[in-house]
This record gives C-alpha cells, structure tokens and sequence, in this order.
C-alpha cells in the first residue's frame, strides 16, 4: 500500500472515495464520529420495525455499480436493488393519484384525467427531461472542475446554454404544462437537492427522466444495506474504518495537511479528505488562519439546503393508499417554499412523503404492520423555529393532516420517534440542519459550488453534498468516486 490518506466520516462519499484509493494501492483510514457508519443514512430496529434514517430514494443505480465495477467485483455479491414499478404514488389534495411510471402511455392516461392538455405535452417534455440529464452527464456530473481551464472553455460554456441556468425549473414546467398538480409533481424534484422549484434552475427537469425512465430502486434488507455492502468492500480491500472517534482539528503544516487531532491523539497523514459538510469543515476543524478562502464571512454567504423533520412510525396497521414511496401534495404547493426559504418556518399545509419499505419486502415490519418513514421538509436552522419547544406539536399535527388524508391511527404506533434538524446538526455537523449542503437555489450555487481540492490547505479534499458535483445520493457516492481516482493518480504517478 502507497500512501497515506485519512477519511474523515463514513457516508456514501467517504466510503466510495476510500473504495476507489484502496482498490489501486493506496493506504486509507476512515475515521467516523458516530458509533455507525454510513452519515446522515442510519438504520434503526425497533420492536420488530426496521427503519432506514436518512435516504430512501434510489436514483442512478449504475453510480452505485461502478464503485463495486471499479474494485473489480460484482455488486450483487455485496447488495441487492429492485426496480420499483410504479415508482412512486403522488396523491393531490383533491384526490387526484397519479403512479410515477416508467410507461408513457400509461402516465399520458392519468395525466389526462385531469389535464388532457398536460397529457398531450407530456412526451415532449419527457424528451427535454433526457436531453438535460445527458447533457449533464456529458459535462458536469463526470468530471471534476478543479482548475479555472476545466470551468471557463468554450465547450463548458456551450453547455452551459443548452441547459439555460438562468431559466427557473418551475419557468421550464410552464413552458409544457398548466395544471398545478403537473406542476408540484416535477416541480417537487428541485426538494431532491434541497431547493425551491421556483428559485433552482431548470436543470433538475432531467430528474423526470431520472426516475420515470433510468428508474427508482428498492434496496433489500433496507437502503443501509448498500452502506453495508460499501463498507464490506471497503474492509476487504484493506481500508481501515474507525468508528466512534471524533476528528478536532485538521493539522496544517506550512499550508500542507500534516493529519488530524483527534479525542483519541493525533493521526498522520499525507492526505486528508473531508466527507462532510464543506462550511462545517471549515468552520469547525481548520484553524482562521488557515482557511483564507472559506472565511467566516463566507460561509456566512452561503445559503444552506432544506432540512427535514423526520417521524419514524411503527403502526400495526396496514394501509392501502400507500406504496412504497407515496407523496401527499398540499393544495397550493409554492406556499411551501415561501414559509422554508423566506419565513425559515415549518409549512402551515406541508407536503408529505413516506416510504414504507415493507410495502416491496416482507420481514421489514410484524405481520400486519406498517414500517413508515415520514419526511417533511424543513427550514435549515435559525432563530426563527425553535426545535425544543416546537418538535412535539409539530409531530402531532403531522399526523393528523395525514389521518386527514386517510392514513389514521399512527398515534397509537408501537414505535414512534422524531429527528429534527437540531438532531442532524448533532449528529452529522450539517451545516445550520441541512441535509443536502448547500441550495441550489442560484446558479452560483448551482453550478459553481465549492472545489473538491481546498484552495487554502495543499493535501486536503472535499466529497459530499457541498462541494462539486452537488447533492443527492448518487451523486455524493459520485464525488467521493471521482476524487479517489484523481487523489490515486496523484499519489500512484
């Protein structure tokens, strides 16, 4: 083994990167903060109920795939996906369900129920959707943009106006359709990288073709399983995972990373890659002096993702409007936004997504019973909601607009437990609660977000939601994949 860098936290980017370092020879310790591995993404089992806490939706399977292709073994040795069809249920406030659908035809159809003139644009806005993912793929998502060369040429910036980054997701929508239940349906897609529909850029259109077409997957035995089957390889591949020890400081010697002081000593080492939150690292693990670039000034600039407050429900009850994802819609969707990005208060008719995992796989909770993840989104945190006081009536009203919506009953679930975004800035260090780094509510913050080499420290790097390529599941294992070949070929040449 060649090398010697150190990972600090054990989530999607942490264990891809350290996967992709191991597997050409080079030597890599993880060092996690939480007694578990895996970030924001931890699994719970109560009473017979098992729980994914954190990311539920599986998106971009082949991102998965190829950390396990690039180790040179199959994933299916390490974990399994099932494709979800229909991917998932979306129930409007006037009744109205529509099935996500990898069919055309058969989304056209319920569509038209309620919009035969949204039906009919359908395909053509389906065919943009593509076409804005592929483009993406082409010149953002694949590649990291470290120097000036690799952001500002000709050919970045051809792409950059074929995806038009001044045009508002929510302006693109209304360019194919007019019916707002269309509307909150794709419009919702801006909240996948924890942003407004009516702020983000057009670009996260392509997450239509994402889902309808590449597809949503269900993970047996639960989404932590592929943090389990990730840290397995990762193991086997020699990488050394420490959990329950807390990095303090990233140590700067002479404007290079000399290791990490730990609560358990300090730690050489040549490299040091940051799986966290970009700002939180700044803020919190690098000396003022050394980090010129991410000044407290700065990192005050930014603004933070959404938030999430989270119920864990185990009811001994089943219930047949549910599939295994299901969103309810609230009857006027912008107002949402409004209150979470202006009022930084939790929405007065808040959407509502569940996944209930047991709906796709037996054994996920006791027979007859429901395993429910219930997410709202939430303001990043600020003076203006205050969590202790707020959390307990917040949950309850929670589920009575859901017994409103005919899901009843979860007041007397055998498991009940609640995760705001105080308890996510405790556990993970997100910045201000949030979950996804950084909004993408700007094309700043879109597409220029902070570099996944650190301007100020020679040896340090960056994976995670803030940083380049963005937030989201698949696409935080991206990034860590992407700087472990990178940081390889500069330890290796």
């Amino acid at each position: 083994m060649r090398g010697n860098v150190i990972i600090i936290g054990a989530g999607f980017g942490g264990l891809s990167c350290a996967i992709q370092l191991a597997s050409q020879g080079v030597q890599v310790t993880i060092l996690e903060r939480q007694k578990h591995v895996g970030g924001k993404l931890q699994q719970i089992e109560r009473d017979g109920y098992h729980f994914d806490r954190g990311p539920s939706t599986i998106t971009m399977p082949s991102t998965f795939r190829s950390v396990f292709d690039h180790a040179g073994v199959a994933m299916e040795d390490y974990v399994q996906l099932y494709e979800l069809e229909p991917r998932t249920r979306n129930i409007f406030a006037d009744g109205t369900v529509v099935d996500l659908s990898g069919n055309r035809g058969w989304m056209k159809e319920q569509i038209a129920a309620y919009s035969p003139e949204d039906a009919a644009r359908y395909d053509a806005f389906m065919d943009e959707s593509a076409a804005l993912y592929a483009e993406a793929n082409r010149h953002f998502l694949g590649k990291l943009l470290l120097s000036p060369s690799d952001k500002y040429n000709l050919q970045m910036l051809r792409s950059l106006l074929r995806v038009r980054p001044t045009v508002k997701l929510d302006k693109l929508l209304r360019s194919y359709f007019q019916h707002p239940h269309t509307l909150a349906m794709f419009g919702r897609y801006a909240t996948y990288v924890g942003s407004s529909p009516y702020q983000s850029p057009s670009i996260f259109a392509m997450m239509g073709h994402v889902e309808a077409e590449v597809g949503i997957y269900g993970v047996k035995g639960g989404t932590c399983q592929l943090i389990e089957g990730m840290t397995r390889l990762a193991r086997e591949k020699g990488v050394q995972i420490i959990t329950g020890i807390e990095v303090r400081q990233i140590v700067v010697r002479n404007g290079k990373v000399a290791g990490v002081d730990t609560d358990q000593g300090f730690r050489e080492a040549d490299q040091v890659v940051a799986n966290g939150d970009v700002l939180s690292v700044n803020r919190l693990l690098l000396a003022p002096e050394h980090r010129k670039e991410m000044s407290d000034a700065r990192i005050q600039k930014y603004e933070p993702s959404i938030s999430g407050f989270v119920t864990l429900a185990g009811v001994r009850r089943q219930y047949d409007a549910l599939l295994h994802h299901t969103v309810f819609f609230p009857e006027r969707y912008e107002l949402e936004f409004d209150h979470i990005f202006r009022d930084r208060k939790m929405p007065e008719d808040p959407t509502i997504y569940i996944c209930y995992s047991g709906y796709s796989e037996a054994g996920m909770a006791p027979a007859g019973a429901s395993n429910l993840f219930i997410l709202v989104n939430a303001p990043y945190l600020s003076d203006s909601w205050n969590w202790e006081q707020q959390t307990e009536r917040y949950g309850a009203f929670v589920l009575e607009q859901l017994a409103a919506r005919g899901i009843s009953g979860l007041n007397e679930s055998d498991v009940l437990i609640r995760y705001t975004p105080r308890d996510i800035e405790r556990d993970t260090l997100a910045h201000q609660g949030s979950i996804y780094g950084i909004s993408s509510n700007s094309v700043k913050q879109t597409f220029m977000r902070p570099g996944n080499r650190s301007k100020d420290v020679q040896g340090l790097w960056y994976v995670g939601g803030t940083t380049h390529p963005g937030g989201g599941t698949p696409i935080v294992t991206l990034s860590g994949q992407l700087v472990g070949e990178q940081l390889a070929s500069e330890i290796l040449r």
